[in-house]
């Protein structure tokens, strides 16, 4: 593992992510790590974050087809038409809901603790219905495999291993 895996795993990982922009950033990034690895989304994130104004919810809500050109051409994140522009739709449905509000519903405190990597699932029950509540809302590329990864990433259950130094 890289450096910059094992930081993001051990500092970040699973530890709770609040505020409507931070929230959107993570299910924005989650959408464009979508059948790619984390680690290229991981050492893309800060062109991320420039290219899309900081995950400003009201700033890439403005977005034009002008913008999806601009991002379209940036090498520095991953160009691809269609997350882009769920990126940019998803943020105008987050103009219409506190995203922050609306995740945390399916906080689950409770989740079992896995033993091994192979006890982590890709979906849950809640992942489902995570996913469900946020295309009932208007967002896209959260399927349920993507919303356990968001669950996962921002602390709604918590999927380190038995054991891990991280696991707090």
């Amino acid at each position: 593992m890289t450096p910059l895996y094992i930081a993001y795993h051990d500092e970040e990982w699973g530890r709770p992510v609040h505020g409507d922009d931070r929230v959107f950033e993570r299910v924005a990034l989650e959408a464009f790590q979508s059948g790619l690895s984390w680690i290229t989304i991981l050492r893309k994130r800060e062109n991320f974050r420039k290219a899309f104004d900081g995950f400003s919810i009201a700033k890439v809500a403005a977005y034009t087809e002008a913008d999806v050109e601009r991002l379209l051409a940036d090498e520095g994140i991953v160009r691809n038409r269609a997350k882009i522009e769920a990126t940019i739709h998803n943020a105008k449905a987050a103009q219409e809901v506190s995203l922050d509000e609306l995740v945390w519903r399916f906080h689950d405190p409770d989740s079992p603790v896995p033993k091994t990597m192979a006890d982590v699932p890709a979906i849950t029950p809640g992942s489902k219905a995570l996913a469900k509540e946020l295309k009932k809302n208007g967002f896209r590329f959260v399927g349920p495999t993507t919303a356990y990864a968001l669950m996962q990433a921002i602390g709604l259950v918590n999927d380190h291993i038995e054991g891990c130094v991280a696991r707090g």
